[in-house]
C-alpha cells in the first residue's frame, strides 16, 4: 500500500495562506451542479428551502433590534413613560420568535423530502452510468475504485453541499444584520467579530482536506472490507469458508484493515480537537472582552441599557452565526470535495466509436476472424495472436484447450466486450467495429461458464436472456423445453413462478446442474439469435444429461452459427470444424477425424479421456 498523505497543518506564512484560500475557492465548482441535480429532482422543494433558509437567516438580528426596543421601553416605562409600549414589543417579538420557528421547521421538512429524493436521483445516475461503462472500464482497479467511492459517499454528499451552501447564505444574512447592529454601536466591534472566527475557518478548511485526501487514499482497502464482509456473511461462500475454516483469518484480515484506518482516523482526530479546542477558547476571549467593554461604555452613560443588551445579544449569536458560516464553509469545501468523486465518475468518457451499423451486406458469408489479436491491459504477454476462424451459417465450430489457452477471451472479443488490438472480426461481412453493439448482442445468444444465478423467480431466471420477452412466460417454457429444464421448472412448488436461492422468503435451491439447465435455457430465449455460444454448457450434468441436452441443442442450432466451448470430447466431436488452442494460437485445426488423423494435440487428449471409459 502506498504511503498515505501527510500530516496536515496550519498555514505558517502568508504565501501558504494564499494557497489555501486559493484551493478553497477553486473547489467549489461543483456547487453549480449539485444545484442543478437538486433542481432537476424537485424544483419546487428547492425554491421552497432556499425561501426559508432567508427568512431564517433575517429573523435573529431583527428579534435583537426589537429586544433593544422592548428593553429601553422598559427603562422608559419606569420613568413614566407608556407601559403598553413594553407589552407591544413583547407581542412583536413573539411573533418574530415564532415565525422562526415555523421558518427552522420548514428548513428541516424541506431539507428531509429532498434529501430521499436527491438521493435516489443520485443513485440513478450512478447505476445509469455504471451500465454504460465497458467490461475493461470494470476491471480497471482505479475505476472500480471511483465507483465505490461514488456509490459510498458521494451519493449522500450533493445535498450535504447545498444544505451548507444555504447554511452559508443563512449565517451571512444574518451576519449582516449583526454587523449592522454592532455598526452603531463601534466599527471595532465588527472587526474583533470577524478576526475571532477567521483562524478557524483556516483550521477547518485545512483538516477538511485532510480528511478526503485520506478517504480517496483507502479506497481499496474499504474496498478489501467490504469483500471480506461479502465472504463472510453470503450463503454461496459459506460452505468453503466453513469447510476450510478460514472464517477466523477473514475476520481477522478485517480487523487489520479497520485499526491500520482508526489508526490514521484517530491521529487526524486528535490534531482537529486541539486546535478547535484552542480556537474556541481564543474565540470566547474575544466574546467577554467584547462584554466587558459594553459594560464599561454604558456604565459610563455612553450606551443605554437597551443597546447594552442589543449589543450583547448581537455580538454573541453574530460570533455564533460567524462561527456557523465559516463553518458551514468549511463544510461546503468538504463535501464539494466528495461531491467531485462523483462527477468524475459521471463524466467517464463513454465508447469512442460504438457503431451505428444493425446488419451486414453478406449474410451469408456468417462469422469471421482475421488475424485477431488481443492483450489485456497492464499485461506484457498477448492473450491471443494471429487467430484466423471462419464459422458459416449451420456450422458448429468447437474451441479446445488448456485453462487460459483464450477460449473464453475469443468470446468476450465476438460480444464486443474487448476490441481485438490487432486484426478484425467480421460478421455478415461487416467489420464488429462498425455494428452497433446493442444490435450486435441481440443476435448472439449465450451461456458463460461463470453465468449468474439470479435471486429472481424461476421464470426471471430464463427470461433475462432477452430483456424484449423478460415477462413473457411461454417463451419461458419454449425456452426450458429446449434446454431440457422445463421439467425441472414444473416440479417446483410454484413452478415458474417459485422464488430461486435463498436470499428472499420461500427461496429453493437448485442443483448445480439445474442451474446450468436454466442457464442454457436463458441462451434460448433469444430465438433470433444468428450465434449461439455456449462455454462448458454441461459441466455441471452427468453423461446421460449431456448427451440429451446436445440431442436438443443439434435441433435449435440448425441455420445458426454455434460456437462450443468444452472438455469432453463426446461433444467436442460433434462439431463440424473443432480449433485446438495453446498460449492464445491456434496450433491445430479440423473435424474431428482430420485431427485424430494429424496424430497431434488434439489426438492425445481425445486419446487419454477415451482411457478413462475403457
Amino acid at each position: 500500500m502506498a504511503a498515505p498523505p501527510a500530516p496536515a497543518r496550519l498555514p505558517r506564512s502568508l504565501p501558504e495562506v494564499k494557497a489555501l484560500v486559493g484551493d478553497f475557492f477553486q473547489a467549489f465548482t461543483n456547487a453549480p451542479r449539485a444545484l442543478q441535480l437538486a433542481w432537476q429532482t424537485s424544483p419546487r422543494l428547492l425554491l421552497s428551502l432556499l425561501a426559508w433558509t432567508l427568512v431564517a437567516g433575517a429573523l435573529p438580528s431583527a428579534i435583537a433590534w426589537v429586544g433593544r426596543s422592548l428593553v429601553d421601553a422598559v427603562v422608559a416605562a419606569q420613568r413614566g413613560g407608556d407601559r403598553n409600549a413594553a407589552v407591544r414589543w413583547v407581542a412583536v417579538e413573539l411573533a418574530l420568535v415564532l415565525t422562526l420557528l415555523v421558518a427552522q421547521r420548514w428548513q428541516l421538512l424541506c431539507q428531509s423530502l429532498l434529501r430521499a429524493q436527491l438521493g435516489h436521483t443520485v443513485h440513478v445516475q450512478i447505476f445509469e452510468k455504471a451500465l454504460t461503462l465497458s467490461l475493461p472500464q470494470f476491471e480497471d482497479s482505479k475505476t472500480y475504485d471511483l465507483l465505490t467511492r461514488a456509490r459510498r459517499e458521494a451519493s449522500t454528499r450533493p445535498l450535504g453541499l447545498i444544505v451548507k451552501l444555504l447554511n452559508v447564505l443563512q449565517n451571512a444574512v444574518s451576519l449582516i444584520g449583526f454587523s449592522a447592529l454592532l455598526m452603531a454601536l463601534s466599527p471595532w466591534a465588527v472587526l474583533a467579530l470577524a478576526l475571532a472566527g477567521l483562524p478557524a475557518f483556516l483550521a477547518e478548511a485545512r483538516f477538511s482536506g485532510e480528511a478526503f485526501r485520506l478517504f480517496r487514499y483507502r479506497a481499496p482497502e474499504t474496498r478489501m472490507q467490504m469483500y471480506l464482509e461479502t465472504l463472510m456473511a453470503r450463503e454461496d461462500s459459506a460452505k468453503e469458508v466453513k469447510v476450510f475454516q478460514f472464517g477466523p483469518r477473514l475476520l481477522q484480515r478485517y480487523r487489520d484493515i479497520y485499526q491500520q484506518v482508526y489508526e490514521e482516523d484517530r491521529t487526524l482526530t486528535w490534531r482537529r480537537h486541539r486546535w478547535g479546542l484552542a480556537l474556541a477558547v481564543l474565540a470566547t476571549l474575544v466574546l467577554y472582552g467584547a462584554f466587558a467593554w459594553l459594560a464599561l461604555a454604558t456604565s459610563a452613560g455612553k450606551l443605554t441599557l437597551g443597546a447594552m443588551t442589543a449589543g450583547l445579544l448581537a455580538f454573541k449569536q453574530g460570533q455564533q452565526a460567524f462561527g456557523a458560516l465559516l463553518q458551514a464553509i468549511g463544510g461546503l469545501y468538504e463535501d464539494n470535495l466528495y461531491v467531485s468523486t462523483l462527477f468524475e465518475l459521471l463524466d467517464l468518457p463513454p465508447d469512442p466509436d460504438p457503431g451505428t451499423a444493425t446488419s451486414g451486406p453478406d449474410p451469408q458469408d456468417g462469422l469471421r476472424f482475421e488475424g485477431v489479436g488481443f492483450r489485456y491491459p497492464g499485461s506484457d504477454e498477448p492473450a491471443l495472436a494471429d487467430i484466423t476462424l471462419h464459422v458459416r451459417p449451420g456450422q458448429t465450430l468447437a474451441l479446445v484447450g488448456a485453462n487460459g489457452s483464450g477460449k473464453t477471451t475469443l468470446i468476450k472479443l465476438l460480444a464486443r466486450l474487448y476490441q481485438p488490438t490487432s486484426g478484425r472480426i467480421v460478421l455478415d461481412g461487416r467489420d464488429l467495429q462498425e455494428w452497433q453493439p446493442a444490435a450486435l448482442r441481440l443476435r448472439i445468444g449465450v451461456i458463460f461458464q461463470d453465468f449468474l444465478r439470479y435471486q429472481f423467480l424461476a421464470g426471471e431466471n430464463v427470461g433475462v436472456g432477452d430483456d424484449r420477452h423478460f415477462d413473457d412466460e411461454v417463451r419461458w417454457q419454449e425456452a426450458a423445453e429446449h434446454a431440457a429444464a422445463h421439467e425441472t421448472l414444473t416440479s417446483l412448488p410454484q413452478g415458474y413462478r417459485t422464488q430461486l436461492g435463498k436470499w428472499f422468503d420461500n427461496g429453493r435451491e437448485l442443483s448445480g446442474g439445474q442451474w446450468q439447465r436454466v442457464a442454457l435455457a436463458r441462451a434460448m430465449m433469444r430465438t433470433d439469435a444468428q450465434i449461439l455460444v455456449l462455454d462448458e454448457p454441461t459441466s455441471a450434468m452427468d453423461a446421460a444429461a449431456e448427451v440429451e441436452i446436445f440431442d436438443r441443442l443439434q435441433d435449435q442450432a440448425k441455420g445458426r452459427m454455434s460456437i462450443l466451448i468444452s472438455h469432453r470430447f463426446s461433444t467436442v466431436r460433434r462439431a463440424d470444424y473443432i480449433a485446438v488452442l495453446d498460449g492464445g494460437r491456434i496450433t491445430e485445426q479440423g473435424s474431428h477425424a482430420q485431427l485424430l488423423a494429424a496424430d497431434g494435440t488434439y489426438a492425445r487428449l481425445f486419446e487419454q479421456q477415451a482411457q478413462g471409459y475403457r
